[in-house]
């Protein structure tokens, strides 16, 4: 019986499929803003390493996958995370944080991110959050167009990030939920 897209609660023997959703959407979304060889050299294993690590972290912190209709399990085409904020300047008792949300290249603009952006956000009203923000490539205009048409918008704070020997602006979104 073939499995509806849909998402779900990451497992572990996800971090395979998720590190290489990872890899083939930061090759895509960081071409313009990452050195070549830096996009070139990303390693699947130690996302994977570090996506196993995220998922079993328990707490407040969760990983989702979309999961493409396919035989059986079905196939992971996206990845979200999501906890309390992590800003020192927002009240982490009220304010969650996606932290990362991603979906394969070439699973994109089929509902894959809005299932994904749901779970997070229903997580976070089960946690008592009335407010979630997160963290945008300032020249990442297909991302934040897709905050936007879902009620989130920048609240005025950005970020500096060194990735791989190359400066990254990222501006923050908020929304209400």
């Amino acid at each position: 019986m073939a499995v509806p897209n849909s998402a779900r609660l990451a497992r572990t023997s996800d971090v395979e499929a998720i590190a290489d959703v990872q890899r083939r959407a930061w090759q895509q979304a960081y071409a313009n803003v990452l050195p070549a060889e830096a996009l070139a050299d990303l390693a699947a294993a130690d996302l994977g390493l570090e996506w196993g690590r995220a998922i079993l972290a328990g707490g407040d912190h969760r990983v989702f996958v979309a999961i493409a209709e396919g035989a059986d399990e079905g196939i992971v085409v996206g990845v979200a995370s999501v906890g309390p904020g992590a800003d020192p300047d927002v009240a982490a008792d009220n304010v969650g944080e996606i932290g990362v949300l991603f979906v394969d290249p070439d699973h994109q603009r089929v509902g894959h991110g809005s299932r994904l952006m749901s779970a997070c956000i229903d997580m976070m009203r089960v946690a008592g959050r009335t407010e979630c923000v997160t963290w945008i490539p300032l020249d990442d205009e297909p991302r934040r167009a897709f905050f936007a048409s879902a009620g989130w918008g920048p609240d005025s704070a950005y970020r500096d990030l060194e990735l791989h020997d190359a400066a990254v602006r990222e501006v923050r979104l908020v929304t209400v939920l």
